[in-house]
This record gives structure tokens, C-alpha cells and sequence, in this order.
């Protein structure tokens, strides 16, 4: 019988020495075994009444048939699939890895059923065959121990019936167990399974821990500086793993890997209880990575599949600077749709939107869903490249066959069959919304569910005539950003001790070479994919404090309005050698402006305003640049009469624009009012024979450059003074 925390029932003195005796057989002994058992989550004595009904239900659904005439231990009709209720998701994950490690020891189990006389009974019916197996290996996991019972659990009749029948029995159960592992010589009895799940199992448990930075609630800094503190330290990559240690995703920026023995106690820390954390296979983010990479900033995504909530949150997370909308289409009923709203806002999304109709019920004409550019399609797939099916099955709401798939090694022609039907119908139906791109996402090892069922969507040409065709594109991670260099169309990595094994494929829209893109759009993709170190609004922050626009110290327009300016805040002073150079083009300038005014000026207006010779390396005027009253404009109308006299004998000028290299007098002191850093030149601009405003001066070049200036300077004042002569 079992014993009762509160109550504790008394055993013979016979019981307890054959239970001690068979403490000592020690059943699975963990240390005769070199390999490390990966179903730990299963605690001892804490499984209660309802685990083992769903557990029951799910092993009746998946176990191996046998022909009716070697069929020994016979179990109940399982035409009908039961319906499954968990109190919780731990109770979920039980349940489950309960339903399985009985699948994977069916025939052990059966076999000490039949050897130590306890099956057939007549007391037992078929229909509760099920249970009976699973409680038998969860009797042998607690090396034959009495179960805790807790005073507030809901007892079931036929569980405490099925349990009361086994532990009768337990020493003839532990004697037919004890027979069997020496007849197979099995130190435990992980050995009984084939090589091939021992080692996916092995695979499985040494598993580098793949978790995303949840950006709702942190930043990558702020973890990386809470991972400091906890003491652990960031490595290059998962080949340098030393216990408390991480390192950063190749291919996605918020993708952090730490060690697997670390699992408890980073699920147990801060970080995931908070939701900062969240741990996810990578597949998942590739996926959603890709579809950030092809968006711009307030194109609305589509996923065609509830699947995983952390995949939703991890897709808003990602939106979470832009005004897009992620729509999640299959939620189906009210019930789901408030369990995912409480998820979500545990997890602070904000900009996800449910839809209760599934992908393919949903017309691409549908209003809700005109602004939506991508759509992020992970079906439903046979899953043998996930390494950890239990996670698979409850991320990913997957089939529980997949437990049964996984120890054949493959799946059946008929289920591979169906699945790729349905794949390819919904790949092609996602072809009809006018979306930019489709990212397509499996956990399958077979190319029925993955290349060729892209090939097959692509040649069914059901866009129609009315929109542009789909062609596959490379990835769009920043290890293979350049399409050039991207050989392999398919992205795909192979499960390993490293990673699961998952497959995704990109296929967008034929676009017109003369299709405009805009610059947000351009600086969107080229930040999603790593190529720039600052955002676009940090650029144009950047732009704005480099180029600001100040109001002039002195002057002020005929309008009343000051005239504004633009300052240079990063001008470079010439070095001392540049000096002489420019006081003698000063001089210059000063000498020919007194001449001028001296002489009368004559104006030739021209049609339109000639640039200077291209090809002179003469700097031209800015726009900007703060425009001075000109001379002509002060002395017009005394000039006036003499003008008119001189209208006949003047000779008529081609226009020229003379623009002078920006010059600095080392003579001139900063005037009151005037900041140390800008120079006279630099806020009024010198002036040109005709009376323009030189640009301000540029930043310091080489000395080669400036001798060529002054040289054209020079030639273009003698130029200049034989026109005023004539």
C-alpha cells in the first residue's frame, strides 16, 4: 500500500526487509551505467492520480500493435482518441515522458507481467491495461518504493486499485525484472534500447541550452551585465563551454547558448522567472529572423499557425520598435485565445492581434490583413529533426506519434504523405496574399516536407496573371548577407550534439529593376541584418548635432528676420605652414576690392547663373552660405546717371563667377559675441570681386592641395584685374 504524508501506514516486519532487499538489487542503477538518463523531470513519489489516467490515454494511442496471434498482453479499443485534461504544463510534461518511457520499455514491461504470473488477471480488465503498464514502470523507477500520497489530491478509484494490485506483488515484479537484465546482461535497463535511441537520448541530453533575449523586458546589455554579476562569462563559442559560461548566436543578435548542466538552475534564476529569458529551440528563431530581415518599417506579419506562443512573442518582440501587427490566425476558441492574451502580456507583447479562423479559412482579399508583407509559415510536420520530442510535442502542439516515429527512425508512407499534401496546400494558398515574401519553416529530415515541397508551389504558378510571380532567395542571416556568395537556396542544419536539425526556405516576390525603394526601407533591412552600428534614428540624430543651424550675432535682414547660418563644429585650423599662402590671397582680395570701389562697376545680367569651369577643382558656393549686401546694390543709384552716359562706349563682357579658395587671416581676432571655435570667415564668408559669398572654409587637406588653390587663385585675380583694366 502506499504511504500517506500525513498518515503513515504500518508494514510487516517481513515487508520491509524484502523491501530493503530489494532497495539493494538496485534495479537501474545510474552508477553501473555510463550513460546519463535523460527523462529527469520525472520526480520520485510525486506522481499523482492524473498523471498516470493521461499518461494511460497517451500510451494507449501510441504503443506498438502486435498480430492478434502473437499478441499476449491485450489492451482495451483505442478507436477513439481520449480527451486529455492537465492541471498545469509540469503535469503536461509528465504525463508525457511517463506515456513514452513506457512506449520505449513496452516489451520489458509486458515481459515481467507474463514472467512472474501477475498477467493475465481477471480482477484487471482489458481496458485498464494501459495503466497497469504505466504504473509498472514508474513502480520499478522508484526501485519498487511505496508512493507519497498528499491529503489534498483528488484520489481516482481505478489508479488506487491498479496500484494496490502491483505493489503486492512487487517482489515477484523485481525478480522477473532481475531475470530478464540477466538474460540480456544489462547493467540497466537503458541498455535494453536499441543503440540508436541511446544515442539520440545522448544527444538530446548534452544539448547546449538556446534561449532569446526578451526585449520587452531587458536588453542584451542589461543581461550580459546581470550574466557578469551571476558570475558567469562570455566564450567564443560552444566548443569553449566551462560550466558557468555563454556565448552569442552566430546568426541571431538576441540568441544567447549556455551549457547544459545549467538547465535547473537558469530556469530557476531571475532572468527566466521574470520572462527576460525565454528558452527556445534555435529553428524557431531563424525563422522569425528571416521574416524581420524582409520587412520594412511598418509591414504587418502573418503567422499562418499558433504553434508555439514563444515563437509569437519572440516575432513581437522583434516588431517592437516599428508599427507592424503580428496576426496569428488558428486560435479557434475563446478559451485559447485568453490563455495566449494572458501569456502574451505576461511576456509584454503588445502588437499581436488573434484571429479564430485558420490560415487556409482566410481569404487573401481579407481587409484585416492588407498591410501584411510577410507571412511565416511553420506547419505541421513529422518533427524527427527536433532532438527533444516531448518539447516538440508540447511547444509545438505536435502529434504524439511522433514518440512512436522516433523509435521506428522513420515515419510511415502514408503519414509522410498527408503531411506534404497539407504543407504544399498551405504553402499555396499563403502565394495568393499579396505578401512580399513567405518564410517556410519544418523540423522534418525529409524532402518530401521541405524542397520538394517548395519546387512543387513554385511550378503550381497559382499567383495567376495578376501578380508577380515567386523565386526562391537566399538567406538572409549576416553570414550569408551577400546573395552572391550564397550557393544553397535551402537553409539547413543537421542534428547534432550542437543543434536540432530543422530546414527553412525564403521565396519572395520578382521585383522591377526600376522599382523604387524608399531609404527607411533600405536602412530597416540593412539594421535587421547587422550591416549598420547604429539605427537610423541615431544616424539622423548624429546629422542634426553635427549641422546646427544658429541665428547670426550681428546682422539682420531687410525683412527684420536675423539671418541663420550653418556651423561647422568639427572645423580643423590650417597648420602654420598654410599661413603665408593664404595672408597674400588675403591681400590680394583686400587690394582688388579697394580698386573696385574706386572704379565704376558695370553689371551684365545673364540669363541664368553660370557654375564655374568643370574640371577646375574650384570650390563651388553653398547654398547656405550667409550672402552679404553687394556694392553695386549700396552705389546703384549714384551710378546710375553715370551709367546711362557710359552706355555706348562700354564693351560688352562675357559673365564670369570668380570663386576664391577659403582663406583664414591669422591677424583676425574673434569679436565680441563671436564663439573661439568659428572663425571671421567662418561667420560672414569672405566676398568675391562680384560681390558673392565665399563658402565657408573646408576642412584641412593636404599641402599639395593648397599650393594648386593659391596657384589658381592667383591666376584667376590677374585674370580678373585685366578685365577691370579694360
Amino acid at each position: 500500500m502506499p504511504r500517506s504524508k500525513s498518515k503513515s501506514v504500518s508494514f510487516h516486519e517481513d515487508v520491509t526487509n524484502d523491501t530493503f532487499h530489494l532497495s539493494e538489487m538496485k534495479i537501474s542503477d545510474v552508477k553501473g551505467s555510463a550513460e546519463k538518463r535523460t527523462m529527469t523531470l520525472i520526480g520520485k513519489n510525486v506522481c499523482h492520480d492524473s498523471v498516470y489516467i493521461n499518461a494511460a490515454k497517451i500510451f494507449q494511442g501510441i504503443r506498438n500493435k502486435k498480430p492478434k496471434d502473437k499478441m499476449l498482453v491485450r489492451y482495451g479499443d483505442d478507436s477513439v482518441s481520449p480527451a486529455l485534461t492537465f492541471e498545469d504544463e509540469y503535469s503536461q510534461r509528465v504525463s508525457y515522458e511517463l506515456a513514452f518511457n513506457a512506449l520505449k520499455y513496452q516489451e520489458l514491461l509486458e515481459e515481467i507481467l507474463l514472467d512472474s504470473c501477475v498477467y493475465p488477471c481477471q480482477s484487471i480488465p482489458d481496458e485498464l491495461t494501459s495503466l497497469l503498464v504505466v504504473m509498472l514502470y514508474d513502480l520499478q523507477d522508484r526501485k519498487f518504493e511505496a508512493r507519497e500520497i498528499f491529503d489534498e489530491e483528488e484520489p481516482v478509484a481505478e489508479v488506487r486499485k491498479i496500484e494496490h494490485f502491483l505493489y503486492s506483488f512487487r517482489i515477484k515484479l523485481a525478480a522477473a525484472l532481475a531475470r530478464y537484465r540477466i538474460k540480456h546482461d544489462a547493467l540497466s535497463i537503458e541498455y535494453i534500447l536499441p543503440e540508436t535511441i541511446r544515442k539520440h537520448e545522448q544527444r538530446a541530453s548534452a544539448l547546449p541550452l538556446c534561449v532569446w533575449i526578451n526585449t520587452f523586458k531587458t536588453s542584451l546589455q542589461d543581461v550580459v551585465r546581470d550574466l557578469k554579476n551571476k558570475g558567469f562569462t562570455e566564450v567564443e563559442s560552444v566548443s569553449d563551454f566551462n560550466h558557468y559560461t555563454y556565448c552569442m548566436d552566430q546568426h541571431c543578435h538576441d540568441v544567447l547558448f549556455f551549457p547544459s548542466s545549467l538547465k535547473e538552475e537558469l530556469l530557476n534564476s531571475d532572468l527566466f522567472a521574470d520572462c527576460k529569458l525565454l528558452l527556445q529551440d534555435k529553428s524557431r528563431s531563424l525563422a522569425v529572423h528571416s521574416v524581420q530581415a524582409l520587412l520594412n518599417m511598418d509591414g504587418d506579419v502573418i503567422v499562418a499557425h499558433v504553434g508555439s506562443h514563444l515563437t509569437i512573442a519572440h516575432m513581437s518582440a522583434l516588431r517592437n520598435c516599428s508599427m507592424s501587427r503580428v496576426f496569428v490566425c488558428g486560435v479557434k476558441s475563446s478559451a485559447k485565445a485568453d490563455e495566449l492574451r494572458n501569456l502574451f502580456n505576461h511576456m509584454g507583447c503588445e502588437n499581436i492581434q488573434l484571429l479564430y479562423e485558420d490560415f487556409t479559412e482566410i481569404r487573401p482579399t481579407d481587409p484585416r490583413l492588407q498591410n501584411a508583407k510577410v507571412i511565416l509559415l511553420i506547419p505541421q510536420c513529422s518533427g524527427l529533426g527536433f532532438s527533444n520530442p516531448i518539447d516538440f510535442i508540447l511547444s509545438e502542439h505536435g502529434d504524439a506519434g511522433l514518440l512512436k516515429d522516433l523509435l521506428q527512425g522513420s515515419v510511415s508512407k502514408d503519414k509522410l504523405c498527408r503531411l506534404a499534401e497539407r504543407q504544399l496546400t498551405e504553402l499555396m494558398h499563403a502565394m495568393k496574399f499579396k505578401v512580399q515574401a513567405i518564410v517556410y519553416c519544418t523540423s522534418s529530415v525529409y524532402p518530401e516536407e521541405n524542397e520538394l515541397v517548395v519546387k512543387k508551389a513554385l511550378e503550381s504558378g497559382v499567383e495567376g496573371h495578376k501578380l508577380k510571380r515567386f523565386r526562391l532567395v537566399p538567406p538572409v542571416f549576416p553570414t550569408c548577407s551577400n546573395p552572391e556568395s550564397c550557393t544553397d537556396f535551402f537553409f539547413r542544419t543537421e542534428l547534432s550534439e550542437m543543434s536540432s536539425g530543422c530546414f527553412l526556405a525564403i521565396i519572395a516576390r520578382e521585383k522591377d529593376s526600376s522599382e523604387n525603394v524608399s531609404v527607411q526601407d533600405i536602412l530597416a533591412r540593412a539594421a535587421s541584418k547587422g550591416l549598420l552600428g547604429s539605427t537610423a534614428e541615431e544616424t539622423r540624430d548624429n546629422d542634426k548635432k553635427q549641422w546646427k543651424v544658429t541665428e547670426h550675432g550681428n546682422g539682420v535682414t531687410a525683412s527684420g528676420t536675423k539671418p541663420k547660418r550653418a556651423e561647422f563644429h568639427h572645423h580643423k585650423v590650417p597648420s602654420p605652414s598654410n599661413i603665408n599662402t593664404a595672408v597674400s590671397v588675403s591681400k590680394a582680395v583686400t587690394k582688388l576690392r579697394k580698386k573696385n570701389v574706386s572704379q565704376p562697376v558695370s553689371y551684365v545680367q545673364p540669363k541664368k547663373p553660370v557654375s564655374p569651369a568643370a574640371g577646375t577643382g574650384l570650390p563651388r558656393v553653398l547654398k547656405h552660405a550667409a550672402h552679404l549686401p553687394s556694392i553695386g546694390k549700396v552705389h546703384g543709384r549714384q551710378m546710375l546717371a553715370r551709367k546711362a552716359r557710359a552706355e555706348r562706349k562700354k564693351v560688352v563682357l562675357k559673365p564670369v563667377e570668380i570663386v576664391f579658395p577659403p582663406v583664414i587671416s591669422p591677424y583676425v581676432c574673434p569679436q565680441p559675441g563671436m564663439p573661439n571655435s568659428s572663425s571671421y570667415f567662418d561667420r560672414t564668408g569672405a566676398r568675391s570681386v562680384s560681390d558673392r559669398a565665399l563658402p565657408p572654409p573646408l576642412p584641412k587637406s593636404g599641402q599639395t592641395n593648397r599650393a594648386k588653390e593659391s596657384a589658381v587663385a592667383v591666376r584667376v585675380l590677374k585674370l580678373s584685374s585685366r578685365f577691370t583694366e579694360k
